[in-house]
């Protein structure tokens, strides 16, 4: 498998964005999350209809984000409920960019009808890793984005993704994104959800991960492996074990290292 982490960061970095995916919660306990994180994170990715999601949960995130002063993306994923979108699917382009289209096309209404603009795409889930590394889906995606976004809007790919290069040669602008609270493979991958200790729920953890990456782009996979990643935005799952309290701690660490937690300007190829 090639490798994704090949790419090296400044090591005096001042900024970074935090991002949060929202618009997932099934419960009033998970809303609530969702809602106090969006005073601690920079951008939300919200979920768009085809893993979780539907016009009255958008409408609800992209106004709480508004009045957060927090930038919206789009989130969307294979059309999958049932697994949540963590399940790779088998699509024809045709079909898999008609399903993004519909989705990501019904954030932008719902965000333009409150005075929002989608400012970023991020896949999920297994559309995430399809996205990063396989050509056809990507293509999928980024004629999507073709048609439907502004040439500013980024999209959000895993740092050192072939993917990144890609986007680089069609035009797309692109973040590339770090993980607080996901545990790494030897590839830059992440370690999948159903290993042990894939996915974090101790606060110092996350913290800790996340200063490592702003500051200067390095993780330890989960076999002790130092990785250097290219990270402009970092995530928080705003449905992972004591996701509050993680991200008041990458907040916290953050501020502590004299490091800005801000929404970046788009990077162009």
């Amino acid at each position: 498998m090639a490798s994704w982490w090949t790419i090296s960061v400044p090591a005096e970095r001042r900024s970074i964005d935090l991002n949060a995916d929202l618009g997932e919660a099934t419960d009033d306990a998970g809303a609530a999350t969702e809602r106090a994180l969006l005073g601690l994170v920079t951008s939300a990715h919200i979920a768009c209809g085809g893993h979780a999601g539907d016009d009255d949960s958008m409408r609800v995130i992209v106004q709480a984000a508004l009045d957060a002063g927090v930038r919206v993306g789009a989130h969307p994923s294979y059309p999958d409920r049932a697994g949540f979108g963590r399940r790779p699917m088998a699509m024809a382009a045709s079909e898999l960019a008609s399903s993004l289209a519909g989705q990501i096309g019904a954030l932008i209404g719902v965000a333009a009808s409150l005075g929002a603009a989608v400012c970023s795409v991020k896949a999920h889930g297994a559309l995430y890793s399809e996205v990063g590394g396989n050509a056809s889906t990507f293509d999928a995606l980024a004629g999507v984005l073709g048609e439907l976004c502004d040439p500013g809007v980024s999209l959000v790919l895993p740092s050192g993704a072939p993917a990144v290069a890609w986007a680089g040669r069609a035009g797309i602008a692109v973040l590339e994104e770090g993980f607080a609270d996901r545990a790494y493979t030897a590839d830059g991958g992440l370690l999948a959800r159903q290993e042990p200790g894939s996915v974090y729920g101790e606060p110092e953890r996350a913290a800790a991960q996340a200063l490592g990456l702003a500051e200067h782009g390095t993780v330890t996979a989960a076999d002790g492996t130092t990785l250097t990643l290219a990270v402009d935005t970092l995530c928080l799952h705003g449905d992972s074990p004591n996701a509050l309290a993680m991200a008041r701690a990458v907040r916290g660490a953050l501020a502590g290292a004299g490091i800005e937690v801000a929404a970046p300007p788009s990077r162009r190829p």
